[in-house]
């Protein structure tokens, strides 16, 4: 799939459920799926056998996974402990290739920097891998996770590919990672956001809020992914729920005023 997905169907913390949600994603619509080759947190070899048992072509498909640090796993490395780093993310690759049934991705993202602040060498290097992955044409666009703005501008300058993506987890009390989305609009990277719910739960306790949602009719959860959509943030859900998963993809069926919008973006930062 070459066209920017509209929706991403994330499939963390699913274990055994994952086949069957994943399915489930997409015979509801979903086009767009995210993964990482983290055992710890999700089961990618699954995510790959729902792709296949589904029949839908590769090239209708937007898929995702990531590297992840060794900090960040657990016993069930896909790569060599002993490895360099470059070595690392070039097994961690092969064997997502190997996960999911295909001989490219359509985003491979570095799950996080080693640390809360700055970049570390070993970042540097994991780029650098990823980079010489993205040029040999089995990546069509790579890109960061949990990265903070001044981390993601230290990237942009330190590297000579740009990342072409940024997810991070989404708090509405941050004005929806403000700071790191406008990073992103500056230097024209797409902006992924999860936890967009979860994350989020004083939302729809605002009176404001609450009065957007009766004038609607929509749902608390379409009103936020409308919302997050106008701000140009492209939205993960995980939902297990196939009704929610139909409610989610029709977030635009009634069309949020400007204002509503607006509301939404500064629901929280008055607190």
């Amino acid at each position: 799939m070459n066209a920017t997905p509209k929706w991403i169907y994330g499939t963390a913390w699913k274990e055994q459920a994952t086949k069957d949600l994943v399915l489930k994603a997409l015979k509801s619509g979903f086009r767009a799926i995210d993964t990482a080759n983290q055992r710890k947190h999700y089961f990618e070899a699954a995510v790959g056998d729902a792709l296949t048992a589904s029949g839908i072509d590769r090239s209708n498909l937007f898929l995702q996974s990531k590297f992840t640090f060794r900090p960040s796993q657990d016993d069930r490395l896909p790569y060599k402990p002993d490895a360099s780093v470059r070595e690392q993310v070039e097994q961690s690759f092969a064997s997502s290739l190997q996960h999911l049934g295909t001989d490219y991705l359509d985003a491979l993202l570095l799950h996080g920097p080693l640390f809360g602040e700055g970049l570390c060498n070993d970042d540097l290097e994991a780029w650098s891998a990823m980079e010489a992955i993205y040029h040999s044409g089995r990546v069509k666009a790579i890109g960061v996770s949990n990265f903070s703005a001044s981390q993601l501008e230290d990237l942009n300058h330190h590297s000579a590919t740009r990342p072409a993506w940024v997810q991070n987890r989404c708090f509405a009390i941050t004005g929806w990672d403000r700071d790191v989305r406008q990073v992103c609009q500056r230097h024209g990277i797409g902006y992924q956001g999860f936890s967009l719910l979860t994350a989020n739960p004083a939302v729809s306790q605002q009176p404001a809020f609450q009065a957007i949602v009766a004038k609607t009719g929509l749902t608390p959860a379409q009103v936020i992914f409308q919302s997050a959509k106008r701000m140009k943030i492209l939205p993960l859900t995980g939902t297990s729920s196939p009704g929610h998963m139909l409610e989610d993809l029709a977030c635009n069926r009634v069309t949020l005023t400007e204002d509503d919008v607006t509301i939404v973006e500064n629901i929280l930062l008055s607190e």
